[in-house]
């Protein structure tokens, strides 16, 4: 009578194709395939896998308490898996788009994850009071903003009470950022050997050169407790698997005045009696909503309803 093979826990900390890395919990880390021809897991999933000689195998994803991802009309991105929080990271130059910013935010509000705004070169002056006006309105919505001035090879100058180590401590946060904004420098930062680690990778995935088209785990400490998650990917932001009719719900400050409109199954869009467009100002107001912000959510509808299935 043969016994059932032994299933060992695992984490995924990094993928390529249908190669992933998984670390044990005693922290060794080892190649591991799917079982069948897709790869279904992510980076922060946890797992049962079977050993096989040097290598494993992927027998189970354990069930997740999310999924952060895109959807665009070609395909579906993941980015990580069972997040604490997401660390949106932009910069005061070179300008960030700021439907980039609400579609990052949509996509977290939709996963129940709480997103954090950092806006990084605070050292320069008048840009950066510039571009911390703009996020003005992200503040009233109740979203934590955080100024940095982060410097390759350099401490953090310029933080608040909240600190970047305090919010990022004990959590498993993925980062995003557009290209300019600072994010190696964090990374870096925080995990100080992230690239020998990020090399190591490469190596065992045989990816070759590295490139930033994967995501990875890294260990900000040596207990295990504070996880930093690099992935590319924010320039463009797909939010197809958002039906048009709930888009209203992920928005803050378009929901706190959903509930004022004369029908139930109002679009905010053009409805007699609608509580959002009776809302909406070109400046700012205590409640209000501002136009630009509203412009967002009625290219976001449109773009939403015209979706392809």
């Amino acid at each position: 009578m043969s016994t059932a093979p032994i299933l060992h826990n695992g984490l995924v900390v990094a993928g390529h194709g249908r190669h992933v890395w998984v670390e044990t919990d005693e922290g060794q880390r080892v190649i591991c395939h799917p079982r069948g021809k897709k790869s279904q897991t992510v980076v922060g999933d946890r797992v049962l896998w079977l050993p096989s000689e040097d290598e494993g195998t992927i027998e189970k994803v354990q069930p997740r308490r999310n999924l952060f991802y895109r959807q665009d009309e070609i395909r579906t991105k993941s980015f990580a898996a069972n997040l604490d929080q997401i660390l949106i990271l932009i910069a005061a130059e070179p300008e960030y788009s700021e439907s980039q910013l609400a579609r990052a935010l949509i996509a977290a509000e939709a996963e129940n994850i709480k997103p954090v705004i950092a806006l990084n070169k605070s050292d320069l002056t008048a840009p950066f009071a510039q571009a911390w006006d703009r996020l003005g309105a992200y503040s009233d919505m109740g979203y934590t903003l955080l100024p940095l001035a982060l410097k390759p090879k350099s401490e953090t100058a310029s933080l608040p009470a909240h600190s970047l180590d305090e919010l990022l401590q004990g959590k498993t946060t993925l980062v995003l950022g557009p290209s300019g904004s600072g994010k190696s420098t964090l990374i870096n930062r925080m995990v100080p050997n992230a690239q020998v680690l990020t090399n190591a990778i490469s190596t065992a995935l045989n990816s070759g050169k590295h490139t930033t088209t994967s995501t990875t785990l890294y260990w900000a400490d040596a207990a295990r407790t504070t996880a930093i998650i690099d992935s590319p990917g924010f320039q463009e932001f797909g939010l197809h698997h958002i039906e048009p009719m709930r888009l209203a719900s992920l928005m803050p400050d378009i929901a706190a005045h959903a509930g004022d409109c004369k029908f139930y199954n109002c679009s905010h869009l053009h409805e007699p009696g609608c509580g959002v467009i009776s809302n909406v100002e070109s400046a700012a107001g205590p409640g209000g909503i501002r136009a630009r912000r509203y412009k967002i959510y009625s290219d976001l509808f449109a773009e939403l309803s015209q979706k392809r299935y």
